[in-house]
């Protein structure tokens, strides 16, 4: 009997139907009673007709319920689809035949239930685990009604060379088997463990209702017994007739993805984008096995249908199978672009040039000296032969290759050399933390790995994919013990003399040429897919902007930086330094390097700016000389105070001081000076521009960038469709460019939600205008806090109360139910507090105080020894850990440290 009072499961949808079997383990004429859930009747109540069907296949050992969001979803007038989520034979609700029945069985029922229901196109197929290869054999049977495929975690093939994963290898043993998936319930117990968030009681209790009793369990161990764990199995040439057959299928494709699933790992899904490269991907961080439990599908799946699905069928478009990534001429006729130079092609005019024996890039020892100094010449080669090496390694247009290699000579030859042959450079650094690294690492599966000794051996204890090539010759033990194939010294080597004779390709400029990860400050760190047009226009818009050009000299103390140097034509020299934690760069490691080079350029983070001003009493006469010929100083990544500006500029007195503003997705975006900041912080002041202040002034867009904003609501979101760039109206940022990214890495619905406004890039930052044309960020659109009757943005606030002296940094969060959220202050102060929790009555009154001036209202103030901020840059305050602390010791819990 089908339970009625489950959470999300509407009695209305519950009905079965007999149909006639054509199985071959069935007797002819046996008829098989199906239980489904299907939101038909409902439609035809409502109207109007729906768009087409969703065919929802659920795996082991779930039933129907596992899609009662969808079937809510497409009972919505306002976006009508049949859900039919059906409940396979000996499971659920559905029939126990009392038959052994295999892969092609269950496909071939399939097959007999839609030929009963009378379902014809449009079809969408919906599958998770074995039900995903089912109703992947059902596509490829009916090409004829099917217009798109969804997939959550599942597989259709099993490497040969790897084995099935341990907890099915376990549910498989002889002596696990019958007890774990028959004569006990643990197999569901621990299927339904795996969710997470865990599942609610009376969710879990719905699971397991259809599957009391040992006899009603024996299509659960049926199903775990036909996983075809080698090709002897006899399911095995069905298996394999889906996963071949798959790479005709030619209908549009979405994958929704848990990467936290111990059975269907990235791996699984790295094999199904291989067979399907035009599926649009979605992972969901934190998500695992029961990826529709764990997250809601449902949104990005009926998104995904409003572009794809088609109405009645009548639109529903095809896709050609472009592998992404694929390089070369498209069709044998399309031409590099007139105007388009690769990231490297300044690199080989200055090889070939006058300059070509000067020195172009080196790294400096801890002892102060320039190490392992490369001339243009010799820098050039050695990428021609890496890149030689590397082909005969295997890599090839479309590969991806992570490069887990500091900022220096390596990193330079690895990533030019990689970007030469068309492979996809991955990089992730090790400013993300270990969690986070491993994050990026794994869900960009990559096919090469490229590393140090200590990212290979973070790569073996962590099960990082790619097959491994390390910097340095090693020992055999040691190759052995890390996997490691081969090196690039050797790579290096043997394609000493072959590269310069090999042909070069054409480099098509739209193909994928780098993932880059965000800095994770607001959640898990992203990649950030860019094309070899995207980085040639950024390379063009930081000459542009900032008169970089060939004979430049930069000391790269920020890693994005370190690499771009070359591709600017500019002599580049990595600081001695922790890249990856900003707070290493001293003033004597700044020093000796632009020394080394007699530096005119200096890019670095802001918190190793503010290390450079505490330990300048370190730097010698003839360091404090070469500081003097800095012309130029960049930084980015937080905003930069005032005052610390002014004391760089007595350490850098030749120095013009620039802060542009950007990110990950586009950088740069605008520009300011500190003349120019300093001019902007009196308007402000005086009130003699509109718009100006409540926030940080970043500037005026730079070379070939457009800027506007969508209006806040008064719920603090930005619903708009409308850009503007009127002063004074605060909004989410938009950003339109040449080097804007081209996608999130295997995010669809990120990527639709920053591309909602056709032609622009959201930022997920919120500013406004001033009557002058600067720009000033407020904070982050999710850090913006509804109070009653108003919504207050960030920076502002913490700008003000940041100039009392007893304060180093400030962070304004929210605390309570969206509209009426109680502003919070948090502050760092000086000296430090030794434990967190409720600030002094004196310095909570000076900073209420202060806030208030500048237009906040501020409830309660805490105080904490030091203030959560991102490994990368040091500097961005995760507001949003922030506010769960503060709930926490406002409801009167131990404070703790945030």
């Amino acid at each position: 009997m089908v339970a009625t009072s489950w959470p999300g499961f509407d009695p209305e949808w519950s009905r079965t139907i007999d149909v006639w079997s054509t199985s071959a383990v069935d007797a002819p004429g046996t008829v098989r009673r199906w239980h489904l859930l299907d939101n038909g009747a409902q439609l035809s109540h409502h109207g109007p007709a729906p768009a087409g069907t969703l065919l929802c296949v659920h795996g082991n050992p779930t039933w129907s319920y596992l899609w009662r969001s969808l079937l809510a979803a497409g009972s919505d007038p306002a976006h009508p689809w049949r859900v039919v989520a059906v409940d396979q034979l000996d499971m659920g609700y559905s029939e126990r035949t009392g038959t052994f029945r295999r892969l092609a069985d269950r496909i071939n029922d399939l097959g007999d239930l839609t030929d009963a229901l009378g379902l014809d196109g449009p079809v969408v197929t919906v599958g998770h685990d074995w039900g995903g290869v089912i109703s992947l054999g059902w596509a490829l049977a009916h090409p004829q009604h099917v217009t798109g495929v969804v997939l959550t975690n599942t597989a259709v093939h099993q490497p040969s060379d790897s084995a099935i994963p341990p907890a099915l290898r376990i549910a498989l043993h002889p002596a696990v088997h019958p007890w774990g998936t028959t004569t006990s319930d643990a197999f569901l117990r621990v299927t339904h463990s795996l969710a997470n968030p865990p599942l609610p009681a009376d969710i879990r209790k719905a699971y397991m209702a259809p599957y009391r009793g040992a006899r009603r369990r024996a299509g659960v161990g049926n199903f775990v017994a036909d996983i075809p764990a080698d090709a002897s199995h006899p399911s095995f040439p069905a298996l394999n007739r889906v996963a071949e057959g798959l790479r005709e299928l030619k209908v549009p494709a979405l994958m929704l993805w848990g990467p936290r699933d111990p059975i269907f790992s990235d791996r699984y899904l790295k094999d199904l984008t291989s067979r399907l490269p035009h599926a649009d991907v979605h992972r969901f961080e934190g998500a695992g096995h029961l990826v529709a439990e764990d997250r809601n599908i449902a949104r990005p799946v009926f998104e995904w249908l409003a572009v794809h699905g088609g109405a009645n069928g009548s639109d529903s478009p095809t896709v050609e199978a472009t592998p992404t990534g694929s390089q070369g001429l498209k069709n044998g006729t399309e031409r590099e672009p007139a105007g388009f130079r690769p990231l490297w092609d300044l690199l080989g005019e200055q090889a070939a040039g006058p300059a070509g024996g000067d020195t172009a890039i080196a790294e400096m020892a801890p002892d102060g000296t320039a190490a392992r100094p490369l001339s243009w010449q010799q820098l050039q080669k050695t990428i021609v032969d890496v890149a030689a090496g590397l082909r005969e390694a295997g890599v090839g247009p479309g590969s991806r290759v992570s490069l887990m290699v500091p900022p220096g000579v390596d990193l330079t030859v690895a990533l030019y050399a990689c970007l030469r042959l068309g492979a996809v450079v991955v990089v992730a650094d090790a400013g993300l933390g270990t969690r986070g690294l491993s994050r990026a690492v794994k869900g960009t599966t990559p096919d090469f790995l490229i590393g140090i000794d200590k990212a290979l051996a973070a790569a073996s204890v962590l099960g990082w994919p790619g097959r491994r090539i390390s910097v340095r010759d090693l020992p055999a033990a040691r190759r052995r013990i890390l996997g490691v194939e081969i090196s690039l010294d050797v790579l290096a080597r043997r394609g000493a003399g072959v590269g310069e004779d090999q042909p070069t390709h054409p480099v098509d400029p739209t193909a994928p040429a780098a993932v880059l990860f965000t800095s994770g400050s607001t959640g898990p760190a992203k990649g950030v897919l860019y094309t070899h047009r995207q980085l040639a226009a950024m390379r063009d818009t930081v000459a542009e902007t900032f008169g970089i050009r060939s004979g430049a000299r930069l000391v790269a103390g920020f890693a994005p930086f370190a690499l771009l140097g070359p591709a600017l034509g500019a002599v580049s020299v990595t600081p001695a330094m922790d890249v990856t934690s900003p707070r290493t760069l001293t003033a004597r490691a700044l020093a000796d390097a632009a020394a080394a080079i007699d530096a005119t350029v200096v890019f670095a983070s802001p918190a190793a700016l503010r290390n450079v001003l505490v330990t300048r009493d370190g730097v010698s006469g003839a360091g404090h000389k070469a500081l003097q010929g800095i012309e130029l100083l960049l930084s980015a990544g937080a905003p930069i105070p005032e005052p610390l500006l002014a004391e760089l500029q007595r350490l850098l007195p030749q120095a013009s001081l620039h802060t542009p503003y950007g990110m990950t997705e586009a950088l740069p975006v605008t520009d300011i000076s500190f003349e120019q900041i300093q001019a902007a912080a009196a308007e402000s002041a005086a009130g003699t521009v509109a718009g100006a202040g409540n926030g940080v002034c970043v500037g005026t867009p730079v070379h070939g960038v457009r800027v506007a904003v969508v209006p806040l609501a008064a719920d603090g979101t930005a619903p708009g469709s409308h850009p503007v760039t009127e002063a004074g109206v605060t909004g989410e940022i938009l950003v339109s460019a040449a080097h804007v990214k081209e996608t999130y890495d295997r995010l669809w619905l990120t990527q639709r939600e920053s591309t909602s406004l056709p032609g622009w890039h959201r930022t997920g930052d919120v500013g406004h205008f001033d009557g002058a044309g600067r720009l000033w960020v407020e904070g982050r659109l999710a850090h913006v806090v509804t109070a009653p009757g108003a919504v207050v943005t960030p920076v502002g606030a913490e700008q003000a109360i940041e100039r009392l002296d007893c304060v180093r940094m400030a962070a304004i969060a929210g605390v309570g139910p969206a509209g009426t959220q109680a502003v919070v202050a948090v502050v760092e102060t000086v000296p430090p507090t030794r434990k967190a929790g409720p600030a002094a009555p004196q310095l909570a009154g000076r900073v209420r105080k202060a806030a208030l001036e500048a237009g906040v209202n501020v409830s309660a103030v805490l105080a904490v020894p030091a203030q959560p901020t991102d490994i990368r840059h040091n500097a961005k305050i995760d507001r949003t850990r922030l506010s769960r602390w503060a709930s926490r010791v406002l409801a009167g819990g131990r404070p703790g440290d945030p």
